[in-house]
């Protein structure tokens, strides 16, 4: 049985490996084995290299296809990967095949924790105490229930395999029933079972708070929106009042596990300065040609969309008619001669302060690397356009000890649920059941804490007119909605939420094609690449891969339409 390490302040340790009966029979080897299942946060059974399709930030999933972010590179780099942005994908592409086994290998992994907890406990001489033994059930539970959520999300109709099944009999569960029952349960006994602390008092295990927070969240793709609400309000309850934390503290390696911080992947550099245990999914999203050792691999660029939606009315409020669309800014983009040479920032551009944050764009500061030149750190801008994403990578400053060797790998944790993501998906619960007032001021508890992000500045002079401000009211219903999803793009932007959040409203048909017209309207390569989108009911979730279907002799059925 092979046990994979864990990338986490709290195991140190890698216990990769064969493990032999006599040592898993033991609450050390049970122990082992929670380790291995905590392992597979990071999207990685192995190596380094080609992990993107299950990347814990799933931002080829949530927001290349979402619309917020192109898939970079060149154009025939990773050609599968424009086939999920394009929703063309058909069920031998690689990066389903890597999110399916990979994400199964965590579920794995948990299940065989809990059946050796139960050997344990039931045989061995040396056995937990009873609140450990429930603590590890819960944890791998809520693992579980995770792993089990992040595949539903992207396949929809997938097998459900339990502690309960023999690997024998495991090929022959078919893929004909509805697994969120069965996450609920699972979520629900982390709910019961894990301390608001941190079991063992170890930074990266999860915890009664996270299962809540995750609870809730299945709740709210359910429409169980009173349910939801009730335990976001719990979440809300025991941490610091939002306003009164950074938002760049997410994104920063020296601040993780922070208070906004509710359910995380762990990552580390090995010792050995090897990036197996750290952030391999986020590794293609460093700058070509960049004069730092993050120079590879030019992909995941914000869209013209994305940047826009970052436009503000004279009044600090997002365009929520889309008017931003509006003779859009486009950087550089398409400039040629002295032109292009002599561009410079329009500096009166009216902007949410979070873009300068979320994205890089010529001519503004980027991290502390200096100011970004635009086409020199990109790999092809008539591809993917003028912008580059700022929030997977590390300040110059940081690169010591959470870089791996190559330069690609870092130490960054993604954070999966953080506070600002339930506030915004309490107001959107509340919203849905009535109290406009909670939900206005859940939004606005954002919006504030936006307003205090320092400027970027050129020159000493602020590179926008930056300019955020809460909103007055919300008169209905349907305004309140309109906001609080406009706000969760913004807020939580290239953190892989924009697809899933699109198709559990219903509205994915609608907002993508006018993305795909309004992004192809920038030249004729991006009309080639990005527009003329056609989203029918099937690309509302991904095709089982092949390989899985024809490894189960035909038990798995293929999702309607592919």
């Amino acid at each position: 049985m092979v046990v994979g390490g864990c990338s986490s302040d709290f195991l140190d340790r890698t216990p990769q490996g064969q493990l032999i009966d006599e040592q898993l029979n033991s609450t050390k080897g049970v122990e082992w084995l929670l380790t291995g299942a905590y392992g597979l946060m990071n999207g990685n059974r192995d190596g380094t290299w080609g992990n993107y399709g299950s990347a814990p930030s799933q931002w080829l999933f949530g927001d290349v296809a979402g619309g917020d972010a192109h898939k970079g590179s060149e154009a025939g780099d990773q050609g599968t990967m424009l086939e999920v942005e394009k929703h063309t994908a058909i069920p031998v592409n690689e990066h389903l095949a890597t999110m399916y086994r990979n994400y199964y290998e965590g579920i794995i992994r948990c299940n065989t924790t809990l059946r050796q907890l139960k050997i344990v406990q039931e045989t061995a001489d040396e056995k937990f105490s009873d609140e450990r033994a429930a603590q590890i059930e819960a944890e791998a539970k809520m693992l579980r229930g995770h792993y089990y959520f992040f595949l539903w999300r992207v396949f929809k109709n997938i097998p459900y395999i339990d502690e309960n099944v023999s690997t024998a009999d495991a090929a022959k569960v078919p893929n004909n029933t509805d697994v969120l029952p069965m996450i609920e349960a699972d979520f629900q006994f982390a709910t019961q079972n894990l301390p608001d602390t941190k079991p063992l008092g170890e930074v990266g295990r999860v915890d009664g708070i996270a299962a809540k927070a995750y609870l809730g969240k299945l709740y709210l793709y359910q429409g169980k929106f009173a349910e939801a609400l009730a335990l976001f309000k719990d979440v809300i309850a025991v941490r610091p009042d939002l306003e009164s934390l950074n938002f760049l503290d997410n994104f920063d390696v020296n601040k993780e596990n922070g208070p906004e911080t509710i359910f995380s992947a762990q990552h580390a550099i090995n010792p050995n300065g090897s990036g197996d245990n750290a952030n391999v999914g986020d590794m293609l999203a460093g700058l070509q040609n960049s004069p730092t050792p993050m120079n590879c691999c030019g992909f995941f660029n914000p869209s013209f969309d994305l940047v826009n939606a970052f436009r503000v009315t004279t009044l600090g409020l997002p365009m929520l008619d889309g008017s931003y669309r509006n003779n859009p800014y486009k950087s550089d983009f398409g400039l040629t001669g002295s032109a292009k040479e002599n561009y410079e920032v329009d500096k009166t551009l009216a902007l949410d302060p979070r873009l300068d944050y979320t994205v890089g764009r010529r001519g503004v500061p980027y991290h502390d690397w200096g100011i970004f030149p635009g086409d020199a750190w990109l790999r092809e801008p008539a591809s993917h356009g003028p912008f580059v994403s700022y929030k997977r990578l590390l300040d110059k400053a940081d690169f010591t000890g959470n870089l791996d060797n190559g330069g690609n790998v870092t130490a960054l944790d993604v954070q999966i649920i953080r506070l600002a993501d339930v506030y915004l998906m309490a107001a959107e619960c509340a919203a849905e059941t009535g109290d406009l007032e909670y939900a206005l001021a859940r939004v606005n508890n954002v919006r504030n804490r936006a307003a205090k992000l320092p400027t970027k500045k050129i020159g000493g002079t602020d590179a926008a007119a930056y300019n955020v401000k809460p909103y007055p009211a919300f008169a209905t219903k349907e305004y309140a909605l309109d906001a609080i999803r406009f706000e969760r793009r913004l807020e939580l932007a290239l953190e892989g939420h924009r697809y899933f959040d699109l198709v559990r409203w219903g509205i994915a048909k609608d907002v993508l094609e006018s993305y795909s017209a309004f992004e192809g309207g920038f030249s004729e390569t991006f009309g080639r690449l990005y527009g003329g989108l056609n989203f029918g009911e099937k690309n509302t979730m991904f095709p089982i891969p092949q390989e899985q279907i024809d490894r189960s002799g035909g038990t798995l059925t293929q999702n309607t339409g592919y």
